[in-house]
């Protein structure tokens, strides 16, 4: 069977086979986005303006370059939205297994009031919540309803090393007076008040997580 193939096609003809050829997807792909051109265009306006920049004062081409800088910036949000940042949490993690939601200032307050009428048992227990809640802000640790005194000693040590002992001192106190029925003293209570102070004013050992593991 003979094909007749036009090799020598007319000029609507040629104009067809280019617009099929490029609307192939591998051209579709290759060419310049939106961006792309802008970018382009924003490119040939500085090299002009640099080319004749002997007769604009230089404090006028900065103030451009810092517009277009700005305006370059607010694009790039609107297109590619605003960077997640790191924030703080806004609503407090809830402590151990009673759902303790209070601030640091709050438990602070509590544990001064009960000692001050001598309720050491519950100003120990007040105190060291304020040592887990000032530690749980800070994002060094984090806890859930199982978490146990002891296994937040573990963790916070991990970031206090220098304060190991005293963090297990503290959790075992918490726990005898919280769960053993002990009455505890004042010697517990400046022991606990002591170290939540100096862990708030120390700097914790850098880790290679940003955040402690959830502890149990």
């Amino acid at each position: 069977m003979r094909l007749d193939i036009p090799v020598d096609p007319d000029a609507p003809e040629a104009r067809r086979w280019l617009e099929d050829e490029l609307a192939k997807p591998e051209y579709t792909a290759a060419q310049p986005t939106w961006f792309d051109r802008l970018m382009q265009q924003v490119g040939d306006w500085f090299a002009q303006l640099f080319s004749g920049a002997g007769a604009v004062p230089a404090e006028l081409v900065w103030l451009v370059v810092v517009a277009v800088v700005v305006a370059l910036v607010v694009v790039g949000l609107l297109v590619f939205g605003v960077p997640r940042l790191r924030r703080r949490r806004t609503s407090a993690a809830p402590l151990f297994d009673d759902g303790d939601v209070r601030d640091l200032a709050t438990l602070r307050r509590a544990a001064e009031a009960a000692a001050a009428r001598g309720d050491w048992a519950l100003a120990i227990e007040e105190r060291f919540r304020a040592l887990v809640r000032g530690l749980v802000d800070r994002e060094l640790v984090r806890v859930h309803p199982g978490t146990t005194a002891h296994g937040f000693a573990r963790t916070a040590s991990t970031r206090f090393p220098d304060a190991t002992d005293g963090l297990d001192a503290a959790a075992a106190a918490f726990d005898g007076v919280r769960y053993l029925g002990r009455s505890g003293d004042a010697a517990a209570y400046d022991a606990v008040t002591a170290l939540e102070r100096t862990i708030e004013a120390a700097r914790p050992v850098a880790i290679a997580a940003d955040l402690a593991e959830s502890v149990g």
